[in-house]
């Protein structure tokens, strides 16, 4: 488990966290989320003792990074996917990971056969794609077991497969009981995979929510009517107590009713209706609302507009 407890760290004249607080859960994937310069990375290099915080505190299972024996037993970790020795096979690079922390050849081994690089062991990881690099950083963070586990934009350069692999994967992880904090920008990818999500900006938490409840929050109750009969359609769904706007495309966009009310009038006054669909939110929407002040924040600060 992560905990994570009123954090505060400025570089300079610029706050990059400011009371970060939030918990990753055992059991679940924990999405972190927030534009460019909300303090993603950094809380994740202070979590790692990467960095030191001004105030607050980062634990692992209730201690310090620094103070954990044998580190990559309690959290692993992926940061960099290119923070590795390119003249090394990707053997090599792992075996003396697992030197340092006391695990044996053996651990090496299974770690490649999970992250799907076994055929490539012997091949320089200088001469990896990003993807493959993406594997093998995660082969890494899983040598030493641990409970705990924190990926940085895992996605990047995975081609499709991957990214189903890597889905699959991260929830297989979050199943066997272990805490997985994955920050992304990849919304469609977390909401698939996400039981939390983590909404960060300015340096603290906008949200801290269940991907169910975020949705909730940006969800209009619109539904998308098609119709031969359209202005009948519209003169019924209105009387009904709907507010109706017509799209450019020849549907009907209907407020203030739910799908099942939509339906229900428009069979009972025997309307011919050849599409009905309830817009459905996504965690994509709902960053987007609640990050825009964050984002319009950031574009004031010296070299974090981009």
């Amino acid at each position: 488990m992560i905990t994570v407890n009123g954090l505060r760290k400025r570089f300079g004249p610029t706050t990059a966290l400011d009371g970060m607080t939030f918990t990753v859960r055992p059991g679940q994937v924990t999405g972190f989320v927030g534009p460019n310069g909300a303090g993603k990375s950094t809380t994740m290099r202070i979590v790692l003792g990467l960095d030191a915080a001004d105030a607050g505190e980062a634990l692992v299972d209730g201690h310090p990074y620094r103070a954990l024996r044998n580190p990559l037993r309690h959290v692993g970790a992926l940061l960099d996917a290119s923070a590795l020795g390119p003249g090394r096979s990707a053997r090599n690079h792992l075996l003396w990971l697992a030197h340092s922390q006391g695990l044996g050849t053996h651990r090496v081994d299974e770690v490649l056969h999970e992250a799907g690089l076994t055929a490539v062991a012997a091949r320089r990881a200088g001469g990896f794609s990003l993807g493959m690099r993406q594997r093998l950083g995660v082969a890494a963070a899983l040598l030493g077991d641990p409970p705990t586990l924190l990926l940085d934009e895992p996605f990047n350069g995975m081609d499709p497969e991957g990214i189903i692999w890597m889905r699959g994967f991260t929830r297989a992880l979050a199943a066997e009981g272990r805490a997985v904090l994955v920050s992304s920008h990849l919304m469609s990818q977390l909401e698939d995979i996400a039981d939390r999500v983590v909404v960060v900006g300015r340096g603290k938490v906008i949200a801290d929510a269940s991907v169910s409840e975020l949705l909730a929050t940006v969800s209009d109750g619109r539904v998308t009517v098609r119709s031969a009969a359209a202005d009948t359609a519209a003169a019924v769904l209105a009387d009904g107590g709907g507010s109706v706007a017509a799209t450019g495309d020849g549907a009907l966009v209907v407020a203030g009713l739910s799908a099942e009310t939509v339906a229900g009038l428009l069979s009972r006054h025997a309307v011919p209706f050849s599409e009905l669909a309830a817009h459905r939110a996504t965690l994509e929407d709902a960053y987007l609302e609640l990050t825009q002040e964050a984002v319009d924040y950031r574009a004031t600060i010296p070299g974090e507009a981009r």
